[in-house]
């Protein structure tokens, strides 16, 4: 668990990376094109918010549509294939295996590819579903749960067929994000648009979906590749590593449960939303573990890598406290229904984001085996993350917390609420600006990446002092 590898550790570039190259580069880019073309469906969204007339004749990108386009693209587009993409590499080297099963991957790939665009093309022509994060048509649902399985067999076989008996906390996450993911979509399939429940239980059904999207499938994707990373690019073991089970389970088995938050004065047994507030308690749990563990994160180095995976793990441990301090119901009166949600949501896609973009960081060029062409690229990229994110978080929650405010205040009028949010909206218009920016620097360096001729042998070899890990 704790054991470092002898001096005859292998090479930080294998057979393992040569192998999957083409696959794992596929998902990769097709992840940084959504996410490019999400962050521009996602700023056209936010001038409609201070814009009502912005588009408003164009039927395909009426404001819930672009909604619903930008959500499916930044979620199922970016954070699926790259969180898919850093999982597979991770399962293969801690596996101590090449990936088995490649054409999977990338006969999965193209199909959960064509499902995401046959799905922006059926919001724009009114065919989404109504339900938060799983607003793709109907016939899209399936293409998509058939697609996510073929990615994730040959994860499965890595993890199955793995040199060692042992295990480390990088695998248990990403192996529970690639087993968990197909349980509750096809549950939420099933239950929300093909055998449909009624009433309040599909408000029910929604809120445990969209939570299970983030606590159950993208949380520990992100968590598997920051256990792997920071004891490796540190050099040291993580401290109290055995402590670390007691955070994934707190996770798994309490994260499914706090979609109810967003039920607070729904028409609803009260018992929901009050075991969703528990739970939020609970996984605080999981939250104090995981800084416990890997605080050493945040310690000055001049890793790229590491500068992402802190400012990451920073952002994801604050989503742990605003999500437990936001759910009680003296400040849900405040901030429910309003921005402020926006911005949690905003806030955990950053600390997602950010920590897939140091993973990234560091396995393309192992994947491709040639260096990262700019420093310059990779700086501004790192700028534009932490501005473009501070700036559309911070803004929407003061955006949010003054329309809360507002909307508590019976002599104030809809058209004062929406005047007085307005400067702070135009706020993060610019920020998602900043992001788009930043994106595009990542998605040409990659592109450059890509075509840049092999680094000269051993070029990414560290010392063995290095190869001392526990994940």
């Amino acid at each position: 668990m704790t054991t470092a590898l002898h001096n005859n550790a292998p090479a930080e570039v294998d057979a393992t990376d040569a192998s999957a190259r083409c696959p794992l580069s596929l998902l990769i880019a097709s992840g940084l094109l959504w996410l490019v073309l999400g962050g521009g469906l996602a700023l056209l969204n936010l001038v409609q918010l201070y814009t009502p007339a912005f588009l408003a004749d164009c039927a395909w990108f009426t404001y819930g549509r672009l909604q619903a386009m930008q959500e499916t693209a930044l979620v199922y587009g970016w954070a699926a294939n790259a969180g898919l993409a850093v999982a597979l590499w991770l399962l293969a080297r801690l596996g101590g295996n090449a990936l088995r099963g490649l054409n999977y991957i990338t006969v999965g790939a193209l199909f959960w590819n064509l499902g995401i665009t046959l799905s922006l093309v059926g919001i724009a022509l009114g065919d989404a579903t109504s339900f938060s994060l799983l607003q793709m048509p109907r016939y899209v649902q399936p293409i998509l749960l058939f697609a996510f399985a073929a990615i994730a067999v040959p994860g499965v076989l890595a993890w199955t067929g793995r040199r060692a008996e042992q295990t480390f906390a990088a695998q248990w996450y990403a192996v529970a994000a690639l087993f968990l993911f197909p349980w509750f979509f096809s549950v939420a399939q099933v239950l929300l648009t093909f055998l449909p429940v009624r009433g309040t239980l599909q408000a029910v059904v929604t809120t445990w979906y969209a939570q299970n999207v983030f606590s159950l499938w993208l949380a520990p994707l992100a968590i598997a590749a920051i256990y792997y990373l920071v004891p490796k690019i540190n050099g040291r073991v993580i401290p109290n590593y055995d402590f670390a089970i007691y955070g994934f389970w707190s996770l798994i088995v309490f994260g499914t449960w706090m979609g109810g938050r967003f039920l607070i004065g729904s028409p609803v047994p009260a018992w929901i939303p009050t075991m969703a507030i528990v739970s939020a308690g609970l996984v605080l749990f999981h939250h104090i573990i995981l800084f416990y563990n890997l605080r050493g994160v945040f310690r000055p180095a001049g890793s790229t890598t590491l500068r992402f995976l802190a400012f990451g793990l920073g952002a994801y441990l604050v989503v742990g406290v605003l999500d437990f301090v936001f759910a009680k119901r003296a400040m849900a009166l405040v901030t429910q229904f309003t921005y402020f949600q926006q911005a949690q949501g905003q806030l955990a896609f950053a600390a997602y984001s950010l920590i897939i973009f140091g993973a990234l960081y560091y396995i393309a060029p192992r994947l491709v085996g040639a260096v990262w062409p700019s420093a310059g690229l990779i700086r501004g990229h790192f700028l534009a993350s932490l501005l473009g994110f501070g700036l559309v978080v911070g803004s929407l929650m003061v955006a949010g917390w003054t329309q809360g405010q507002g909307l508590n205040d019976a002599t104030r009028t809809f058209a004062q609420i929406a005047g007085s949010t307005r400067v702070w909206l135009q706020l993060a218009t610019v920020g998602q600006a900043v992001l788009i920016f930043g994106n595009l620097l990542l998605l040409v360096h990659f592109i450059k990446l890509l075509v840049s001729k092999p680094a000269v042998s051993g070029i990414f070899r560290q010392p063995a002092t290095m190869e001392a890990s526990v994940s």
